[in-house]
């Protein structure tokens, strides 16, 4: 493909077809059966199906893994992400997913430890759709599993702007974080576009790899400043 087109159309192909290949084999863990137990108001026979985070979602979770220094285990964090209530899917059924999860946490990974950029796994909505409503699932994948998995970052000037970046696409009155960063986030400018939106989750991960994760020598990127 980089022979006929260049580098960046050849790579967003790549991202597509990985995140096509990744909605699929979670598609398939929904007819999948499941325990432990029942759920309320259900038959003891019918186990509920399994209930994976959206693609999107999931990308934001991955992000929060690799900013830790010692990531929880694998067997810690996949029920989470092939459940959303953690419950523990066969091994045969979770082992698909699981190659293509912990491929895209290493791409991931060695991304951002040699500080270059990556694509965050989003849905582009109709073209009506606002840059934040696009990135504020990716959003919630990553402060759901800060909030299981806290990051180890000590609150400061630095750590606010970038859970800033994040947390401004997602709702204060539900996520307390959120709500705690009003003052930051009310700094910043509002994404006009889909690819600024993009660079503020990328931005925001690489920035909290100084602080509490993989780090490099280059220089810290900053935070868009509201225009006055």
């Amino acid at each position: 493909l980089t022979v006929v087109v260049d580098l960046n159309v050849a790579i967003a192909v790549g991202v597509v077809m990985a995140s096509m290949l990744f909605m699929h084999r979670m598609a398939e863990l929904q007819d999948v059966e499941l325990g432990p137990g029942p759920m309320v108001g259900e038959d003891e026979d019918e186990p509920a199906p399994a209930e994976p985070l959206d693609v999107v979602m999931q990308d934001g979770v991955l992000c929060v893994l690799l900013l830790r220094d010692k990531p929880p285990a694998v067997s810690a964090w996949l029920p989470w992400a092939l459940d959303i209530d953690g419950r523990s899917l066969p091994a045969a059924a979770a082992a698909p997913a699981q190659v293509t999860l912990e491929q895209r946490l290493q791409t991931l990974r060695e991304a951002v430890v040699q500080r270059q950029w990556f694509d965050p796994w989003l849905f582009e909505l109709d073209d009506d759709a606002a840059p934040a409503e696009v990135v504020a699932p990716w959003a919630a994948g990553f402060a759901l599993a800060a909030e299981r998995w806290p990051l180890p970052l000590r609150r400061g000037p630095a750590g606010d702007e970038a859970l800033a970046l994040i947390y401004q696409y997602l709702d204060p009155d539900d996520w307390p974080v959120a709500a705690s960063l009003a003052e930051r986030i009310d700094e910043l400018e509002p994404p006009g576009t889909l690819a600024e939106a993009v660079e503020d989750l990328v931005r925001a991960v690489l920035l909290l790899s100084d602080l509490t994760g993989p780090r490099a020598a280059a220089a810290r990127p900053g935070a868009r400043a509201r225009r006055s």
